[in-house]
């Protein structure tokens, strides 16, 4: 077993925050700065990772004890949620946040085919304005909850005619299987004040609400909108719900 230097776990012992939620730990680390190119501009923001750990026998663990079991997992092979925090987000009276959920394509390659890299760079945007909030990053909800290679498939039947929701259920998923109940409990360790969501998704309000976060109200975001996702977005009023405003489509 390696030996776990001391020096390394003095450091670390006083950024990692533990909070249990229902039956399972989470392992908070941060804040970490992280300055972010917007528009050619510097944002400093402060960064968090979570760590969601299902076993709660034997209470939660130290930090040298997570560092041993660290070393025994591939993390990389697993997806980690995270969330960038902007300004006193802790005390502050109004702030904003935005629950985004991954997507590789969309993200990382700019995607046209779906409005989700857009949204995230455009609640960041919204959220340094503001001059306060939080922009959770959630990495297990890749394709509504199917997983990346899954969404590839998807996207195989989306080519052939079928919508969303058709692909997804297609394959034998529900169209949305994303949960919220990790990052919450995060969100209110980092703030006990009221939130306004960054959202167009009604499911997310009625999770923050059942999560007992404190909601002071709901801003919209649509945008991006071009031939190749004009569909994509009306199946998200149409099949799945999502408010839509009147410059929509």
């Amino acid at each position: 077993m390696t030996v776990i230097n001391q020096k390394v776990v003095s450091i670390l012992k006083d950024k990692i925050n533990v909070v249990k939620n229902e039956d399972h730990f989470i392992y908070i680390v941060g804040p970490i700065t992280l300055p972010v190119n917007l528009d050619g501009e510097t944002q400093v923001f402060s960064w968090y990772s979570w760590l969601r750990s299902d076993n709660v026998k034997e209470g939660s663990l130290s930090t040298e004890e997570l560092i041993e079991k660290m070393q025994e997992a591939n993390l990389a092979d697993m997806q980690q949620s995270s969330v960038l925090v902007y300004g006193d987000f802790q005390e502050s009276h109004e702030a904003l946040i935005r629950m985004h959920s991954i997507c590789h394509t969309g993200d990382i390659f700019g995607s046209k085919r779906c409005d989700c890299g857009f949204q995230l760079k455009q609640s960041m945007k919204m959220i340094v304005e503001n001059g306060s909030g939080a922009l959770f990053y959630l990495a297990n909800h890749e394709g509504r909850g199917i997983g990346l290679f899954s969404k590839a498939m998807a996207y195989v039947l989306q080519e052939n005619g079928f919508d969303t929701v058709e692909a997804n259920e297609g394959l034998g998923f529900e169209d949305d299987t994303r949960s919220y109940s990790d990052a919450i409990s995060v969100l209110k360790v980092l703030r006990q004040k009221p939130v306004t969501l960054i959202t167009n998704n009604p499911k997310k309000l009625i999770a923050l609400e059942k999560n007992g976060a404190l909601l002071s109200g709901r801003v919209p975001l649509w945008g991006d909108v071009s031939q190749f996702n004009e569909k994509y977005l009306d199946t998200k009023v149409k099949r799945s719900g999502h408010l839509k405003e009147e410059v929509l489509l």
